[in-house]
């Protein structure tokens, strides 16, 4: 082969090398989402993980923020699971007033500025305490304060059903690519959503007695979308006086209540007193369970059978 023409071919073979590299290098630094890869959702309660998991599937992984069995109203959050927001992509919380929140957002967006927050309950007619209040009923809810608004609005899966179409809502502008995806997934679990509530409706609406004696008021939404009343034995956070409890007993006596509620991250020594004096049973029933289909089914059948 002629010497320029072997200097030639040898330059060419050197230049297509260094330019494959250089291309290599490229795409393996840049920060290209693979199709494969999930979103990293952050939320509050662990209902919320059912909500977000139905919608996303596969396609999400879901971090949240006060762990089963911890109490929203006063978990303090450990610095590791604080550490696991700082991935996330989207944050959906409650937006209705949880003392976690309150305390805590804050603190989560200053880990993660970039994280985009989401109220859920932006659609949701919150419920609003009146000043003083010894019992509650339909939209005026009960005995426990939360700045003014009732938090517990999961409770209900109407608006659970709002907070389905927020998530779907922002997973799409996340990965507008798979929106198809998160539709089909979204309606699938609407459906499940609509027979529930037409279950519950059915229900209730052929109870006699339309009073349930709780622990802590966490039923208020559930409450004003079926008729019921709720009685609470905590006010405003902290434990009944005596006075209260008397009157809560004579109450309870008046309207023959037998079943009270309590959330098993609530201490059952008040409840045990007053079920004792009425003649009650002591019902273990948690708003923060993880599988939130099959968990309502229980606290229908508890309510229906109170």
């Amino acid at each position: 082969m002629d010497k320029n023409l072997k200097n030639i071919f040898l330059g060419s073979i050197i230049t297509i090398f260094i330019a494959s590299l250089f291309i290599v290098s490229i795409f393996s630094s840049s920060p290209i989402q693979e199709s494969d890869e999930q979103i990293v959702v952050a939320a509050t309660l662990m209902p919320q993980k059912e909500f977000i998991e139905r919608v996303g599937k596969e396609k999400v992984n879901v971090v949240i923020m006060v762990p089963d069995g911890a109490d929203p109203h006063t978990y303090e959050i450990e610095p590791s699971t604080m550490q696991e927001v700082s991935d996330a992509q989207l944050y959906f919380k409650l937006g209705s007033g949880m003392e976690f929140e309150i305390n805590y957002m804050d603190r989560l967006n200053s880990i993660n500025p970039h994280m985009k927050v989401v109220n859920s309950s932006r659609e949701i007619d919150l419920i609003h305490f009146p000043d003083e209040i010894d019992t509650c009923s339909g939209a005026h809810d009960c005995q426990h304060h939360h700045g003014d608004v009732d938090a517990h609005v999961w409770t209900s899966p109407s608006n659970v059903k709002s907070m389905v179409e927020i998530i779907y809502e922002e997973l799409v502008r996340a990965d507008p690519e798979n929106k198809e995806f998160y539709q089909d997934n979204k309606e699938e679990y609407l459906t499940e959503l609509d027979k529930l509530d037409q279950k519950i409706r059915e229900e209730v609406s052929n109870q006699e007695n339309k009073q349930i004696l709780v622990y802590h008021p966490s039923w208020g939404y559930f409450c004003k979308d079926y008729g019921l009343q709720q009685i609470a034995i905590e006010k405003d956070g902290k434990e009944p006086t005596p006075q209260n409890m008397a009157n809560i007993i004579q109450q309870a006596k008046k309207e023959d209540i037998k079943v009270i509620f309590v959330s098993p991250q609530f201490p059952l020594e008040n409840a045990k007193t007053i079920a004792q004096e009425i003649g009650a049973e002591v019902v273990l029933l948690d708003p923060l369970s993880p599988n939130y289909l099959e968990n309502m089914e229980k606290v229908l059948e508890a309510f229906s059978n109170a």
